[in-house]
């Protein structure tokens, strides 16, 4: 499909309530937005950049930047994105918007596109760091009381065995696990291993991205599974993390990989060794969040994802919202991402244009 335009909007969306990780505190979602259009008709595509460069090296101004003089620009003139190292994040925003266009132009879902065999998906949901174990407890149960499939606690030094065991006494054989953020190192590993009296799905990301030995020190010494989320950047470096034992199982964000047909890759690659998926979030909204469902689809996501309802984060999403039904999300099965921007609420809350 020939483009001819590409939009870069920045939109700010304030989060129903703050969310804490080891990465920091979020109060607000601040999105880049991509749009291509072209004589066929037109695209989009979110970038899963943070503000600040905690989660990976990228954040929202850079990816911007990046998209506006250098992705951007090769597009437009017939050459190839993939000229530009690196820059994952802005180049999975771009590779969406122009696949979104692709498939609205052919009248094909991006589920199909993908591979998807199921027409709807489990939800599971992120409960962030707070203040004391009574807010957790109480976090917990209402995200339980909405229908949540699978939930999953985010722990780092000095918030992990406590309320860990507090969420697991209170509410007893639920499906749990919990996420580091890479904020523990390998002098931890006796620390982690009382993780294993809690019966967890799994514990996620324990070190920092790149010791792919430590984590294959830690799964040496730990029952519960150890699955990769930042280290994971390709389908080549899950193919060497599990040839490391390094992990069992890999979270697929496409923002962290570089987008949705590399996040095929990986999910391929870890079929191939017999490591189950499930697919991370980034707080997207519904843009992001309808290629994610589609993306959950594919065969070898066996475990429940982070593909919250819209209203998890958003009082008013960008689209239609996407709604819990009996704990799962429904596959957008319409041309492209099958979802419709909703013009006068996005409107309402951009915060600048740039147009190429």
């Amino acid at each position: 499909m020939r483009i001819t335009e590409l939009e870069l909007r920045r939109a700010r969306l304030p989060l129903v309530e703050p969310f804490r990780t080891a990465h920091g505190e979020e109060h607000a979602r601040d999105v880049l937005l991509v749009r291509v259009a072209g004589p066929d008709g037109e695209g989009w595509g979110e970038c899963a950049a943070l503000p600040e460069p905690t989660y990976s090296p990228e954040y929202v101004d850079g990816a911007h930047d990046v998209i506006a003089r250098h992705l951007g620009p090769r597009l437009l003139a017939g050459r190839d994105p993939a000229e530009v190292r690196g820059h994952p994040m802005a180049r999975a925003a771009l590779e969406l918007a122009v696949l979104d266009a692709e498939l609205r132009a052919e009248g094909r879902s991006f589920a199909t596109h993908l591979g998807a065999v199921r027409d709807r998906v489990p939800a599971g949901v992120a409960v962030g760091i707070v203040d004391d174990v009574g807010a957790l407890l109480d976090a917990v149960e209402r995200r339980l009381a909405e229908g949540y499939r699978r939930v999953k606690l985010k722990v780092q030094p000095g918030w992990d065995l406590e309320p860990v065991r507090a969420v697991r006494d209170r509410f007893g054989d639920i499906a749990l696990h919990v996420d580091a953020n890479g904020s523990y190192t390998r002098a931890d590993v006796e620390h982690l291993a009382r993780l294993d009296e809690l019966d967890l799905l799994m514990i996620e990301q324990p070190l920092p991205e790149d010791d792919l030995l430590g984590h294959a020190l830690v799964a040496s010494k730990l029952t519960t599974p150890v699955c990769l989320d930042e280290s994971i950047t390709s389908a080549a470096t899950a193919e060497t993390a599990i040839e490391l034992g390094a992990c069992s199982i890999v979270n697929v964000k496409a923002g962290r990989v570089g987008g949705y047909l590399e996040a095929r890759r990986v999910h391929d690659t870890c079929a191939a060794h017999g490591v189950p998926v499930w697919c991370g979030g980034m707080l997207e909204t519904g843009i992001g969040r309808a290629a994610n469902v589609a993306l959950a689809a594919l065969p070898n996501f066996t475990l429940t994802g982070d593909l919250s309802a819209s209203d998890r984060w958003f009082a008013t999403d960008l689209t239609e919202p996407f709604v819990l039904e009996d704990g799962h999300l429904r596959v957008p099965t319409g041309p492209g991402l099958g979802v419709t921007i909703r013009h006068d609420v996005l409107d309402a809350v951009t915060t600048s244009v740039t147009r190429l």
